[in-house]
């Protein structure tokens, strides 16, 4: 067991954690009339800052696998993204049943098409209640503008700058001569410009972005893999403590625990690796 010195406490004299640094679970003793008792303290007073900065990424085919998720973990998190596979499958209910758990959702469609649609799109994803919506940013400025001005009810308008599953050679493809850091910085100048909330960015580009833009926009990263996980098809990949180091606002992380045979335990993992740090 783990003891905590000098517990904060509010001006009633009680224990307050609302604002500490610990992790999702606390733990210490209490000593009464001679007892020694020991107290487990389960996310109190709300999320620590820590794991307010996951995102599980709900990349599965029914509602109901997705449910079962949500059921298992939403005591350790409050952020859930949902992609192009669940929402395809489900629509906007399985968004709406996923805010129903008190449970914020990220939806990430990556928008790319004509201003007009894209705007449409925004504001359908706003009157839904989505905390975050991702853009493609190569749509260009006209698009982005007007998706930024569609929003409402606080949306977050997150810019997607290139795919963390592309390289060099992707980039040559489709007719872009630039490297992948070039084209990066490019997309989010473009979007920043033109008004989005934040960016999604490889781990990699963090200090690069912040760098470049400072604390005016969110970063939100994918391509995380703990230690202990294969990369897939990431080819720009850290793992979740070298993302928040590097200054990563939100971490998206899926297969390593949707796709383990405990999630509960996967997710756990990687918060005691994070509570390791100093």
């Amino acid at each position: 067991m783990e003891a905590i010195a000098a517990l904060p406490k509010n001006a009633q004299g009680k224990i307050d954690l609302s604002g500490s640094q610990y992790l999702h679970r606390v733990h210490f003793v209490v000593m009464s009339s001679g007892v020694e008792t020991s107290l487990t303290v389960l996310r109190i007073l709300g999320m620590t800052k820590t794991a307010d900065k996951i995102i599980v990424a709900l990349d599965v085919p029914s509602s109901n696998e997705a449910l079962a998720l949500v059921d298992q973990l939403r005591d350790q998190i409050s952020f859930f993204k949902i992609g192009l596979q669940l929402y395809t499958a489900e629509g906007p209910e399985i968004v709406r049943t996923v805010l129903a758990t008190g449970s914020k959702v990220w939806l990430d469609l990556k928008l790319y098409d004509i201003p007009n649609t894209v705007a449409g799109a925004v504001k359908s994803a706003s009157h839904l209640g989505v905390h975050m919506l991702t853009i493609h940013l190569s749509g260009g400025s006209e698009m982005i503008r007007a998706a930024t001005d569609a929003r409402a009810n606080d949306i977050v308008i997150l810019g997607v700058t290139v795919l963390t599953s592309a390289t060099e050679q992707t980039l040559r493809e489709i007719g872009i001569a630039d490297n992948v850091a070039d084209q990066v910085l490019r997309l989010a100048r473009l979007g920043t410009q033109a008004g989005i909330d934040g960016l999604v960015a490889s781990p990699h580009e963090i200090k690069t972005l912040r760098g470049e833009f400072g604390d005016k926009i969110k970063i939100a990263v994918q391509g995380i893999r703990p230690s202990w996980a294969e990369p897939g098809d990431q080819k720009r990949f850290m793992t979740p403590r070298e993302a928040i180091e590097a200054g990563a606002d939100y971490i998206g992380i899926g297969r390593p625990i949707t796709a383990d045979r405990n999630p509960r335990e996967a997710l756990e993992r990687i918060l005691e690796e994070l509570s390791l740090r100093s």
